[in-house]
């Protein structure tokens, strides 16, 4: 209708809700950066408005032109709920995110159009062609994209999310890790944006005395790039943290312009302690050079502090393997820690190996209604499903537990900061209260009561998507 604005409603799922849950998980409510990319790529005279369905109710009967969801394979389940109280009111979904890319067919159930891979330079052209009623059922993005958009942050605005400014600085990563869905989706690639891009957002949105968060898979991908990053940062004064590869921990150079450009922490993940299980996920390279004990020292040297991450259920994991972790883990200060076990996510080479074993639980354990958070979907070697989580779940406990912090406070490293000290006390404090409150969430809200609609369409796209399949980008 002439004169009538097109209106798209930008939807971010949670995860999964209790029956007559009120408050959301307060570790989990950081700024979802992908809605607010999808909200700048929108063409200038579109009508956007946004919901996050963590934080408020989703007015399902709010006239609305189109419908977009960024799908990850944990939310994948609300996702659906969501697209389907959408399109029993006649409004088409378009869907997009990791869990398109890695299970389009499953995807394309629940859905009008759909983008496999990176939205930049195809969203645009999605949006024209469904508002002029002519759009494809398969978009798909050919290349990488050139990394030239900032998000439009103001779709933020009154809703209450941890006090962490997310930046964007690169995509993807080098590494091959046998559990890690990033290395399919980017096909083991790495892409950066310009850094006077990077600059000029930190300028605009950075505020005094907060800390940003560079979502980044791995910063240090490519350590060139990221040194230079780091040198751009240093005259601004920022405090800020990201997510690393252990071998940055061997560079004195990019530690000393990590420290002096204001970082504050980085999350390692040093997944294991153990040779074997570090070689069956394609992770030798976390033992060089003296391993993780050595990599510590380095990281302490030069002030920065450690969110260490780790996993289990491979096969030579042993409660042995939980207790060395631990011990590990307070002995060396970490500032914060997660101790998981392994997900086979959709598209992995876990994923894989497990269905060819015939190890999976579940067809698909992120659409099954019996699967809860910290559920184990597969059947582990030395121990039972049932045994591994509730070991998981320990660990997290007492690494939470008031001795642990305690213990970890009296490094220096995690003392010497007084505002990174109070950080350290409520950070701490926050995980110990979530660590009930995640486990055995449902995927998907437990209040919904309705079927999941599924496309007419679905077949015959499905049926296209496999005559056209070229890889996942």
């Amino acid at each position: 209708m002439t004169g009538t604005p097109f209106r798209v409603t930008i939807i971010h799922p949670c995860v999964g809700r209790h029956i007559g849950m009120e408050k959301y998980i307060r570790t989990w409510k950081m700024e979802p950066l992908s809605a607010a990319m999808v909200a700048a790529l929108l063409p200038s005279d579109v009508e956007r408005r946004f919901y996050d369905d963590r934080l408020e109710q989703i007015p399902f009967d709010e006239p609305t032109d189109l419908v977009t969801i960024s799908v990850e394979t944990y939310t994948a389940r609300r996702a659906y709920q969501i697209a389907s109280e959408y399109r029993q009111r006649g409004v088409p979904v378009l869907m997009g995110g990791f869990h398109a890319t890695l299970c389009p067919e499953e995807v394309l159930q629940h859905c009008e159009a759909i983008v496999i891979g990176e939205a930049e330079t195809l969203l645009p052209e999605v949006i024209d062609d469904i508002r002029h009623g002519q759009n494809a059922v398969v978009y798909r993005s050919s290349e990488r994209p050139a990394l030239q958009t900032s998000p439009d942050r103001s779709i933020f605005h009154g809703k209450k999310y941890l006090p962490i400014r997310l930046v964007e600085f690169a995509r993807g990563c080098r590494f091959r890790c046998d559990f890690c869905a990033i290395q399919t989706f980017f096909n083991a690639t790495h892409s950066h944006r310009p850094i006077d891009h990077v600059i000029r957002e930190l300028k605009d949105t950075y505020r005094r005395r907060q800390l940003v968060f560079f979502i980044d898979d791995n910063l240090t991908s490519s350590l060139s790039q990221a040194k230079e990053m780091m040198r751009a940062l240093i005259p601004h004064r920022i405090r800020w943290v990201t997510q690393t590869a252990i071998n940055v921990a061997y560079d004195d150079e990019a530690l000393s312009l990590m420290k002096r450009s204001g970082c504050q922490g980085v999350l390692v993940g040093f997944e294991s302690l153990d040779a074997a299980a570090l070689g069956q996920m394609n992770k030798g390279f976390n033992l060089m050079d003296g391993g993780p004990r050595e990599a510590m020292k380095n990281f302490r040297r030069h002030g920065l502090r450690i969110y260490g991450t780790f996993i289990f259920g491979y096969d030579h994991d042993t409660e042995a393997t939980f207790r060395e972790t631990m011990n590990f883990a307070r002995e060396e200060g970490l500032f914060i820690a997660a101790f998981n076990h392994i997900t086979p996510f959709p598209g992995t080479p876990l994923y894989s190996r497990m269905k060819s074993e015939r190890r999976l639980l579940y067809d698909s354990w992120w659409n099954d209604q019996r699967y809860r958070y910290n559920m184990i979907p597969f059947r582990p070697a030395q121990m039972t499903a049932r045994e591994l989580a509730d070991r998981c779940v320990q660990a997290r406990r007492e690494f939470y537990s008031w001795s642990s912090i305690a213990q970890r406070a009296r490094h220096t490293v995690n003392l010497r900061d007084p505002w990174m000290f109070m950080n350290y006390l409520i950070i701490n404090a926050m995980h110990q209260r979530d660590v009930e409150g995640r486990n055995g969430l449902p995927l998907g809200d437990a209040n919904w009561q309705s079927d999941i609609l599924q496309s007419e369409h679905a077949v015959a796209a499905a049926e296209l998507l496999r005559e056209k399949q070229h890889g996942p980008l």
